[in-house]
């Protein structure tokens, strides 16, 4: 999300700085730069202009156009401006994630229109609610409309161990939600989940049914659903929600998809409530809250070390990490150590998921796009180390060109292909015994240095 405009932002930055001093002019010529940015990304004019206006009347102040770092002080005042934008404080830690400070068990509603992600999320925050705050979730489908809509929510509640309402046939939305909140209070749940109808557009019916749930149940939390693709409609339907039903947070879906990011830009602007969490891929745990603070430093190039060091901290088991420690303390590096650094980085999102994170990336990651390097490429190395045997993966030095070729057939790649793994697996090794040497100091040092050579990087200059 927001790469189209951080690298339009970063490149009118890049000038400001290299800049020794600024002028009224050199800032308004920058800002017009950043207003087509801001529309080109579909963010709402209105906005814009909002936006542009605040960052002017800062930015050409004496005390800007001055200092030792006038480009420097006009980044801080756009970043500043782009934190309040998204609904945060700047210099604030945000706050996020859903409400449920209330007598359980919480009605949670969730609302939006048909095809937005409405189900998938309701599942995917149950999930969350379950693992990360350790509540008793119930789920409950009141789309009576959709064909087999019931039906999906309980695969879901299936697949995760979730638990769902029983169907019962022919009952309508409201009964159903009334029947799911005495339910839950007699099974001891902390949320009930209620996944309301939607339609393909904004109706009086739709918002009429909903409406009646909301009377019926008084949920603490109503959750619009958004897909963050459809630009401006998602901001309107947003908005159209708010002032006939009332929400109280917006979950935006596909932002992984969404280069341009101008929905999440507007949409704490216009409807004034906030987004609470984003959907960043199809798996039932590919959800994230949202940070303001953090949105920010991304869209700026700043980097978020803070989500990937949560991230990492979330999908990297400690005792693999420790033995593999210790093991490169000692100098030893096999393939079976190369297998584990490999999905872990994919259990990370990918080179690119953890590249998005970092601060000052995005030469590289244009290097990475020039040199056409795929992510699929770490299934592929995946795969040609489970193709190999115990002893080959212990001791790669008795890999030779037959068994190169069984290698190959076996996981469908090219002799090749096992040659490349083989040798980035030795600059791996070789880099390992090197940094065994080094101390811990030293190896942490080296740690950082190690992100260009990883499987999969291109060799940049």
């Amino acid at each position: 999300m927001f790469e189209t405009l951080s690298g339009k932002l970063g490149d009118v930055f890049e000038r400001l700085r290299k800049r020794g001093a600024l002028t009224e002019s050199d800032v308004s010529e920058a800002l017009r730069e950043v207003r087509v940015a801001l529309l080109e990304a579909d963010v709402a004019l209105p906005v814009v202009k909002t936006f542009i206006d605040g960052v002017k009347s800062r930015a050409v102040g004496q005390d800007v156009l001055r200092s030792v770092t006038p480009g420097q002080q006009v980044i801080k005042i756009v970043h500043d401006h782009l934190v309040e934008m998204l609904g945060g404080e700047a210099g604030a830690e945000d706050e996020s994630g859903i409400n449920l400070n209330a007598v359980p068990p919480v009605p949670v509603l969730m609302v939006g229109l048909q095809g937005s992600g409405k189900t998938t999320s309701t599942a995917k925050i149950a999930l969350r609610l379950m693992n990360k705050e350790r509540k008793k979730v119930l789920m409950a489908s009141l789309d009576v409309y959709r064909p087999a809509a019931q039906e999906q929510l309980k695969i879901l509640g299936e697949q995760n161990s979730i638990p769902v309402l029983p169907i019962v046939a022919g009952q309508m939305p409201v009964d159903i939600a009334k029947r799911a909140l005495q339910a839950a209070k007699l099974g001891g749940y902390d949320v009930v989940m209620l996944d309301t109808a939607g339609r393909l557009h904004v109706d009086e019916t739709l918002m009429l049914e909903v409406a009646a749930v909301r009377d019926a149940v008084q949920p603490h939390e109503t959750l619009l659903v958004a897909d963050s693709l459809t630009g401006q409609d998602a901001v309107n339907v947003a908005k159209s929600f708010n002032e006939r039903v009332g929400v109280t947070g917006i979950v935006l879906t596909r932002v992984d998809g969404d280069g341009r990011g101008g929905a999440a830009l507007s949409m704490r602007a216009v409807t004034g409530k906030p987004i609470k969490l984003i959907g960043v891929g199809e798996k039932v745990d590919a959800l994230e809250p949202f940070h303001p603070q953090r949105i920010a430093q991304r869209i700026l190039g700043m980097g978020d070390i803070v989500s990937l060091v949560e991230k990492a901290a979330e999908t990297i088991e400690k005792e693999e990490a420790e033995r593999l420690a210790a093991r490169v303390q000692k100098g030893q590096f096999d393939l079976n150590d190369m297998a584990s650094q490999l999905k872990q980085l994919r259990k990370m999102g990918g080179m690119s998921g953890v590249m998005n994170l970092l601060p000052g990336v995005g030469k590289v990651k244009q290097q990475m796009a020039a040199a056409n390097v795929d992510e699929s490429v770490l299934k592929r190395q995946e795969a040609i180390i489970g193709s190999m045997t115990k002893d080959e993966r212990s001791n790669p030095k008795v890999i030779h060109a037959s068994r190169k070729k069984r290698i190959a057939a076996g996981s469908g790649t090219s002799v090749q292909d096992v040659n490349k793994l083989l040798k980035q697996h030795l600059q791996m090794a070789d880099m390992m015994k090197r940094m065994s040497k080094l101390g811990q100091k030293g190896f942490m040092r080296s740690m950082g240095a190690m992100l260009p050579g990883m499987p999969g990087m291109p060799k940049l200059h």
